[in-house]
């Protein structure tokens, strides 16, 4: 099944891209053919004529990210029509008639320039002929979302991680909704072929309550304490936060008590449960290679030197860090990364492993993916 995605480089076509990929690699890992062809168009692609129509060409559905949400007024009110327009009329000229799930917003409801553009732009998609979906959203928040770009949440997070005093509306509220979960409500419409209108659920917070909870994890954070992650808002707000962090702020060194005896650490604490595990590492062999949508993981070498490796899902970069027994320092693996760590010593690693949530066969959120292309 051909999926195309435009504005795959935002923050929804990022999710929605990634979701997509760890099905692939599902599929991949256990020997099945891709159920996939993700077609992702970032701006150049999309307003490019040829690499529009062969993405839409043979296309079973578009996931329609794109969009523009700021600028002058008059440029935001005619660009989400431009880009609807655009999008109809390839489609039309290839003779595609892929379901449109289009990502549309609760401000298409005010009598704004960008609610107006919005509203528009989903009347134009409507009006063709091919099945659509009205996907309206709220405020979208989660990992890789911009500070100081129309988004409160990352826009917070920024602020607390710098120390720097945010100006908060002390009436403001927000319906929040996390970026994966927006993403998957998208594919499965594609899949499925629902249409209509359709109103995710979000949780309603007041932005002075959203700062205090995101305080308060940077704070117990820093501390080397987990919240309780057992609320899955919790949980998705706290992989937003941890994502700011990386990879400046990691390894993170621990108190080590040492005296006559030896040595104690801390090496987990909080979180609500979870699963805690252990596993040696001969010399020169490489454990992971994998990544999770949710699932929050620490590494913390005990014995041993390595080297933890992570990339960001669908991105180049790698990351690297080095861990050794000798300073136990533990490294979190943020969501919607791939990583790996491999034993550079001359004898076994001993790695101590975490995660917040007991291990599901059933729901494994663990998709293979090298992290060294």
């Amino acid at each position: 099944m051909r999926i195309v995605i435009t504005g795959a480089k935002g923050l929804l076509g990022w999710h929605a891209h990634a979701r997509l990929h760890a099905l692939n690699c599902a599929a991949r890992f256990k020997g099945d053919v891709e159920p996939f062809d993700i077609a992702p168009l970032d701006h150049g692609e999309f307003d490019d004529d040829s690499r529009l129509a062969d993405a839409l060409t043979g296309a079973h559905a578009v996931l329609h990210f794109a969009g523009v949400n700021r600028g002058a007024e008059a440029e935001v009110e005619a660009a989400n029509p431009t880009i609807a327009k655009r999008l109809v009329a390839m489609s039309s000229k290839v003779g595609s008639a892929a379901h449109i799930v289009y990502a549309n917003s609760t401000h298409a409801a005010s009598d704004t320039p960008y609610g107006r553009s919005k509203r528009i732009a989903g009347a134009i998609i409507a009006a063709g002929p091919h099945a659509y979906t009205d996907l309206v959203l709220p405020h979208i928040f989660g990992e890789g979302a911009r500070p100081f770009y129309n988004n409160v949440t990352a826009t917070l997070i920024a602020q607390i991680l710098s120390g720097s005093q945010p100006d908060i509306n002390p009436d403001g509220e927000v319906n929040l909704l996390h970026a994966g979960a927006a993403a998957q409500v998208a594919i499965d419409c594609a899949l499925s072929g629902q249409t209509g209108t359709i109103y995710p659920e979000a949780t309603p917070i007041a932005v002075p309550e959203l700062y205090e909870q995101l305080r308060e994890m940077h704070e117990g954070y820093s501390a080397n304490v987990y919240p309780d992650l057992s609320n899955p808002f919790v949980r998705d707000l706290f992989n937003t936060y941890r994502s700011a962090t990386y990879p400046e702020a990691w390894p993170r060194p621990l108190k080590l008590n040492t005296d006559q005896r030896g040595t104690l650490f801390e090496a987990v604490k909080g979180g609500g449960g979870g699963q805690a595990f252990l596993s040696t590492t001969k010399p020169g062999i490489s454990r992971g290679d994998h990544f999770h949508l949710s699932k929050i993981e620490r590494f913390l070498v005990v014995q041993g030197e390595g080297v933890i490796r992570m990339r960001k899902v669908l991105g180049d970069e790698v990351w690297e860090f080095r861990v050794s027994g000798d300073e136990p320092a533990p490294v979190d693996m943020p969501t919607l990364h791939t990583h790996s760590i491999e034993n550079v010593g001359d004898s076994d690693l001993l790695t101590l492993f975490w995660t917040h949530e007991q291990f599901d066969p059933a729901n494994p959120d663990t998709f293979a993916d090298k992290v060294q292309k």
